[in-house]
């Protein structure tokens, strides 16, 4: 069977060059004799891996140096208790934008540890746009303010930064990561699961700015200690070391590619397709606010749940996979992260016009 154009919101689409590469390397990396899923994390060869991983990740996203960078498992949802955790240590007090279903789960998981609010919130439209805030939208004593910067399901992304002055800002960015160059230094923490535009399921990014570090609850399981993970260079325990190296792999890929900014004209290009054509025709409708929308997960809909139903099938009887949409929003919904080539979105535009065609509305 042919390669499909996997839509997924993840795991997600990996390189083809990336894993060409790691399954040239599965049996014998680099002459060790072993694969890296069979090596010690404590031998040179895995150390040199792990070193030029942060090495590469730090090129990439260009991180000040006053920035600690941590190859963590457990996911983002475990960040969701790791962030409170780590840093309820002043006032108490956190302040959320409710973006979608994501940031309302980390909402709801810090509320457990501190005098935690919602700031702003689009919950009532049902999350078809990302709220819009100012400094006045947050409690001036507030220990940090949290947002999840693209929201999987939804499809839809912040398109502006939160200034929140003096307060450090901490972002979830599991589903944009790598998609485009940040200012890392506007935020005080970063965090992302890697299976979407960076490794295999397994791997957590967290980006943390070392002033904050050293000030986690006293009940903080030692896993979720940022600043012991970082004393210990993220192998306080054995990291997920394969993921590890995918990681470094698609690091590798992004700097060959053009680093960041060509990362960022590749997915406009992709997204400026699909969005096009959806705001050419009335069959399908995209039921996010323009200034909101994703550059990594389109939805839509036909306004038919049968049709959408018979949508999802059909297209991945042609070989494009996992567009049916989250339970909450129904429709469809095309995750193009960085490893979407520009041939799959084509081809997913074709068969929607097909489908379109084929299966007139009632």
């Amino acid at each position: 069977m042919e390669r499909v154009y996997n839509f997924s919101a993840g795991p997600s689409m990996l390189p083809v060059s990336v894993l060409e590469k790691a399954a040239a390397e599965m049996l014998n990396y680099q002459d060790s004799g072993m694969s890296v899923m069979e090596m010690s994390h404590r031998s040179p060869v895995y150390e040199k891996i792990i070193g030029e991983a942060e090495t590469l990740l730090r090129k990439v996203m260009e991180i000040p140096d006053n920035y600690k960078v941590l190859f963590l498992q457990g996911g983002a949802s475990t960040q969701f208790a790791a962030v409170p955790l780590n840093f309820l240590a002043k006032s108490g007090k956190a302040d959320y934008i409710l973006s979608g279903q994501f940031s309302t789960k980390a909402y709801k998981e810090a509320q457990k540890y501190g005098d935690v609010v919602a700031a702003a919130s689009s919950k009532d439209a049902n999350f078809t746009f990302v709220p819009k805030t100012d400094k006045a939208s947050f409690r001036p004593d507030a220990d940090y303010v949290h947002i999840c910067f693209n929201n999987t399901i939804y499809g839809t992304k912040f398109s502006y930064i939160p200034d929140t002055g003096d307060i450090p800002l901490i972002a979830d960015m599991s589903s944009c990561i790598l998609s485009e160059p940040f200012d890392v230094s506007k935020f005080g923490v970063i965090y992302a699961g890697a299976q979407k535009n960076m490794s295999a399921a397994g791997l957590t990014v967290v980006i943390v700015r070392e002033d904050l570090l050293g000030n986690a609850k006293e009940q903080t399981p030692s896993m979720l200690d940022y600043k012991l993970m970082a004393d210990n260079d993220s192998m306080y325990n054995t990291p997920p070391c394969w993921c590890i190296y995918i990681a470094k792999l698609v690091y590798e890929w992004i700097l060959e590619l053009g680093g960041l900014q060509k990362m960022k004209e590749m997915n406009e290009a992709k997204a400026k397709l699909l969005y096009d054509y959806l705001d050419s025709q009335e069959y399908y409708q995209a039921p996010v606010e323009k200034e909101s929308r994703s550059m990594m997960n389109v939805t839509f809909v036909t306004g038919d749940a049968d049709l959408d139903k018979k949508f999802a099938s059909e297209a991945a009887k042609c070989g494009l996979v996992n567009l049916k949409g989250h339970r909450s929003v129904g429709g469809m919904r095309a995750s193009i992260y960085n490893a979407m080539p520009k041939e799959g979105v084509e081809k997913l535009v074709a068969f929607m016009k097909e489908f379109a065609e084929n299966n007139p509305k009632k």
